[in-house]
């Protein structure tokens, strides 16, 4: 992922004017949009997690993330651990930057054709649907409830692994992997929609039916400020918090209701602009005329002008895209590292583990991720091809496509959240987060194995 272009071409028209942006501001948003490094930091957080979890200071973590957080507004009253903030709150941040990138690439990106959304979708169905038939199989007349944690994918995670394991990989891989894990977050949103919804409190779920009309009749009414949508969004969060109904799915409701068309197309921004530049060339010309007594007609005009133009380029870009641009960096840098932090301290102690090695659970998760993943993905990838469906991106073989499938298998934030939802605070939720992490390290192993693979086929051919 590279800076947006928005933001590239502003970053260097200020770097040719200031060097603080030259020096600092450019090389920090590099460094920010590269890909995989917001992965990294999940990683990273994750390992003081583990760490912190089972140190001598392991009751400082749970009293941290146990420790309740109440907001009191008269009318309304929440009270929840620090825990729950991150994961009912922070996380609808996240499923709302999932749902802008869903819908980005059905609308413009790869899935907005058949013959580009052919091989991912079908591997992703693959990957969604093995998993869980092996996890329920393997739990039959036991916990089957977490059937839907084995399911998932950690984009960022998944990139970041193959970011380090293969630098050099066909740009085709980095593309349909990504593809895939954004079908798959559609089908972990639809479970958790779904499935995870225990009781529902029907004046609640009113209220944030209504808040969605609100959001759409402020779009008919031309509404385009971007902080009254906050606002209702953040209504319509505590809604559906207070509903039963898991509070990300409000992060989900507003971003497919986001428009992904801008207001003014390129075509119309050309008309409506080139009058004002001229304009600004004329008022520039009579200032230039007269420097010591500058004309307040001149002046004025331009500043019109320009205030114009700005209107003009702000609505060039649509909702969809500046939303995106601007959260992304909340996203990877701050939600989803505090998420790893508050969910992955796991306790591996002799006791801890004994008890994950002879639960069903841990080896449903384990081997829904570690085998169920890649093999669905590989199935359904081969049986599109060879029904005609799609065919392999260039440069990628199916050692490649077995390799995608192995990330696939690192699940770790979304399968973590699944399991919070499938087995809230109980020892089955222990052990699933085991198998999560085993499968993880077991995925980033088979990857790096088929990568290498790979590439002495290549070379050898």
């Amino acid at each position: 992922m590279s800076i947006p272009p928005r933001s590239a071409g502003a970053l260097g028209a200020l770097a040719d004017e200031s060097l603080f942006t030259r020096r600092l501001v450019l090389p920090a948003q590099q460094f920010i949009h590269t890909a995989g490094a917001s992965g990294r930091l999940l990683i990273l957080a994750a390992v003081i997690a583990l760490i912190w979890a089972n140190s001598p200071w392991s009751d400082s973590y749970a009293d941290l993330w146990h420790h309740h957080v109440a907001i009191d507004l008269g009318f309304l009253s929440i009270d929840k651990t620090l825990h729950h903030w991150v994961n009912d709150g922070l996380m609808a941040l996240f499923f709302f930057l999932v749902t802008l990138e869903v819908k980005r690439e059905v609308v413009d990106g790869e899935l907005s054709t058949r013959s580009k959304a052919s091989l991912p979708v079908a591997a992703a169905l693959g990957g969604m649907i093995v998993p869980a038939l092996i996890y329920v199989g393997i739990n039959l007349g036991g916990p089957t409830t977490g059937w839907g944690i084995p399911m998932a994918t950690d984009i960022a995670f998944a990139l970041a692994a193959l970011g380090l394991l293969a630098r050099r990989a066909a740009p085709g891989l980095a593309i349909f992997l990504m593809t895939l894990a954004v079908v798959d977050d559609i089908g972990a949103i639809a479970v958790i929609a779904v499935f995870y919804t225990e009781s529902v409190q029907l004046d609640a779920l009113a209220v944030a039916g209504a808040l969605v009309l609100v959001v759409l009749g402020a779009q008919r009414l031309g509404v385009r400020a971007i902080g009254a949508y906050w606002v209702i969004g953040i209504a319509l969060w505590l809604a559906t918090l207070q509903s039963g109904v898991h509070a990300t799915v409000a992060g989900v409701v507003l971003a497919a209701l986001t428009p992904s068309r801008p207001h003014i197309p390129l075509d119309r921004f050309s008309e409506r602009a080139q009058p004002l530049l001229d304009l600004l060339a004329r008022a520039g010309r009579a200032t230039h005329a007269a420097p010591g007594d500058e004309p307040e007609s001149a002046h004025g005009t331009a500043e019109v002008a320009l205030g114009e133009l700005e209107a003009l380029v702000r609505e060039t870009e649509s909702p969809l895209e500046r939303l995106e641009h601007q959260i992304h960096p909340w996203s990877g840098y701050v939600v989803l590292p505090l998420f790893a932090l508050a969910n992955a301290g796991v306790a591996l102690n002799g006791e801890a583990v004994g008890d994950a090695l002879e639960s069903a659970v841990t080896f449903g998760v384990f081997v829904g991720l570690a085998v169920g993943k890649p093999l669905g993905i590989l199935l359904f990838a081969w049986l599109s091809v060879r029904l005609g469906l799609a065919a392999l991106p260039a440069g990628v073989g199916w050692s490649e496509i077995a390799a995608a499938g192995a990330l696939a298998g690192i699940g770790f934030s979304v399968s973590v959240f699944i399991t919070e939802l499938a087995f809230p605070g109980s020892a089955e939720g222990e052990q699933a987060k085991v198998g999560i992490l085993a499968a993880t390290v077991a995925s980033i192993v088979a990857a790096a194995i088929l990568l290498r693979l790979g590439s002495r086929r290549r070379a050898i051919a």
